[in-house]
């Protein structure tokens, strides 16, 4: 009997164990289903199911190869562009290093600037101090070679990936040098090359001239080393701080900035987040009064971080804003880095003036609005672009629009190259060290610009008129 009732209570015992196992199976893919969908909200969505089969059958049947990194970093891609906000992208792996390295204060390289021409890149400027320097690499040389691998026909951005690299690693470069007949070999390691974004210059009368060419990490130092440099020449009397065509950057380096010109406790901007839900003011935390005039040049490009210190300089330190108006960038983009370098820069929030004026899409208007020479507006035809008599188009005309500002018309039919634009760029060519073929390429197009920026620099209007300003605050 004890035997008979022992049998069934053992079934029944294994028929309990199996149900709860089948119960905490089914407890547990739920969490794990709660969990994912917490930690993975994407996978609640209906069109889901549609991402990840697309994903399998193009990583499966696609005719040619492809990696599973290439297909989410790729979607990764589109979701952002999916949002068509111009200032919100996603970045992938080296594109997003290449993001974060432009806001540091170094890079590693050599040391060599470069610039495209005639289908070559060649050394523009070596920078004092560096391993480029020290080996010997002159302005002009043309690289044919890094390490030995040939590099003729790459892109300048191609070129700059390779050249650049780890601190201490050896990199060999092989140039071409005009006065040469055989190529030349450098040798050198890889070193820390500092990005500069802000310069000096001592004007008449006890001006400086500090002029910040966008927001970097380093920016804000920069900043107070070239005051005080202009400070130990003698008593500075107006500050003339030129913003112009600065696309902004860093908020950080940008109050490190206002907190040196703006009166302590006064308001620099507001930033709001998405459905007001968080405020931030930044006020200055000046720690020396600041006495000198200020006068601010803007203009078109003059965006983001650098609105935000024209506008911050106008409301709350009383200075002068010269120029033309400003871009109207007044969104903030927060960004993320993750392992791979891949970066998400996204527009997060929107930005006032210590006034309380959105200036998205709007910009900022200067005080007083001075037009440059109409020259100004000239800009370089696209590296490649080859021109000679037979060629008509925008580009000629820009073309004959260089000649003639610069003194060497008349230039022919307007916007056909004609034997009148020849001769005149022939002229032009003889008289400015180039080989005169009358034939329009970079090594000319590079040229002409080099000589209307330095003309312009004499006839600057929006510069003299800040000048000017500048000298009347000191009577």
């Amino acid at each position: 009997m004890h035997n008979y009732e022992s049998r069934p209570a053992k079934q029944r015992s294994g028929a309990i164990y199996a149900i709860g196992a089948v119960l905490l199976l089914a407890a547990g893919f739920a969490l794990g289903m709660f969990f994912m969908s917490t930690r993975y909200p994407m996978i609640k969505e209906p069109l889901f199911k549609q991402v990840n089969d697309s994903y399998v059958h193009v990583l499966n049947d696609y005719l040619n190869d492809t990696t599973p990194e290439q297909l989410i970093q790729g979607a990764a891609v589109g979701m952002v562009d999916a949002l068509k906000d111009p200032y919100s992208h996603y970045l992938p792996g080296e594109k997003g290093k290449a993001y974060t390295d432009s806001y540091e204060g170094q890079f590693y390289g050599i040391g060599a600037e470069m610039r495209q021409e005639d289908g070559k890149v060649m050394v523009s400027h070596v920078i004092k101090e560096t391993p480029a320097e020290r080996s010997g690499m002159q302005p002009g040389d043309v690289i044919i070679a890094v390490d030995d691998v040939d590099v003729t026909g790459k892109s300048l951005q191609d070129l700059l990936g390779i050249v650049r690299g780890e601190e201490g690693t050896k990199i060999k470069i092989r140039v071409q040098r005009a006065a040469e007949k055989d190529p030349l070999d450098f040798t050198m390691k890889r070193a820390a090359i500092p990005v500069h974004t802000v310069t000096s210059e001592r004007l008449e009368d006890g001006i400086g001239l500090i002029t910040i060419s966008r927001f970097a990490e380093e920016t804000g130092k920069e900043f107070k080393a070239e005051l005080d440099k202009l400070k130990a020449e003698g008593e500075l009397k107006g500050l003339l701080l030129d913003l112009r065509s600065n696309p902004g950057g860093l908020l950080q380096s940008t109050t490190e900035i206002a907190n040196i010109l703006i009166p302590k406790d006064k308001k620099i901007l507001d930033i709001v987040y998405k459905d007001e839900r968080r405020i931030v003011s930044l006020t200055s935390k000046q720690k020396e009064k600041w006495t000198v005039p200020i006068v601010a040049l803007v203009n078109g490009r003059s965006a983001s971080a650098s609105e935000v210190l024209a506008s911050a300089l106008k409301e709350s330190a009383g200075a002068t804003l010269v120029g033309e108006k400003t871009y109207g960038k007044g969104v903030v983009q927060g960004y993320k880095q993750y392992k791979d370098g891949s970066v998400i820069s996204l527009t997060e929030a929107q930005w006032k003036t210590p006034g309380g004026t959105w200036i998205n899409k709007q910009g900022v208007t200067p005080d007083h609005v001075v037009e440059l020479p109409e020259y100004a507006s000239l800009h370089q035809p696209p590296l490649g672009t080859e021109l000679a008599k037979g060629s008509y188009g925008d580009e000629v005309k820009l073309l004959q629009g260089m000649l003639n500002t610069l003194g060497y018309g008349p230039s022919g039919q307007d916007g056909l190259f004609d034997a009148q634009t020849e001769a005149a760029l022939r002229k032009f060519q003889s008289e400015n060290g180039l080989t005169s073929n009358g034939k329009f390429a970079d090594a000319t197009s590079h040229k002409l610009v080099e000589m209307l920026r330095e003309k312009l620099g004499r006839e600057d209007t929006q510069e003299q008129k800040a000048i000017e300003l500048l000298k009347q605050a000191q009577q």
